[in-house]
């Protein structure tokens, strides 16, 4: 069985606007992450959240019916590191250089801009036109 890659995703800023430690609203996250998942990558919330915050952070995934493969760790890598850093073949994060960003009316802060995001995932063959 092929193991797909793990993507590492952030949650505020990333997934949903910069509301923490509220969630944030919808920026487009959720079809390119459905589609990533549905492809067989495995998807690592990676987040700062913890306790009830991380736990709102999960239900956003949850509700949204996309599957994680882990949540600020993978757990493949124990057996050949004991390092906190959770690796990753690709990270999406909004604080990531490089990562499109869009300011709009949403939120004062720049956030993951999904449409621009997609392209790049298929730029760089990660998802299928």
């Amino acid at each position: 069985m092929e193991k797909w890659p793990v993507i590492a995703v952030d949650f505020d800023g990333t997934c949903v606007t910069h509301e923490y430690p509220h969630v944030g609203m919808d920026i487009g996250a959720e079809p390119v992450l459905r589609e990533l998942a549905g492809m067989g990558y495995r998807l690592v919330l990676y987040t700062m959240r913890s306790g009830s915050l991380l736990k709102d952070a999960k239900n956003w995934f949850a509700e949204r019916k996309i599957p994680l493969y882990a949540i600020n760790e993978n757990p493949e890598q124990k057996s050949w590191t004991s390092s906190p850093k959770v690796y990753a073949d690709f990270y999406i994060d909004d604080a990531a250089i490089g990562c499109p960003l869009k300011l709009g009316d949403l939120c004062p802060r720049p956030y993951v801009d999904w449409e621009k995001m997609r392209e790049l995932l298929i730029a760089n063959g990660i998802l299928r036109r």
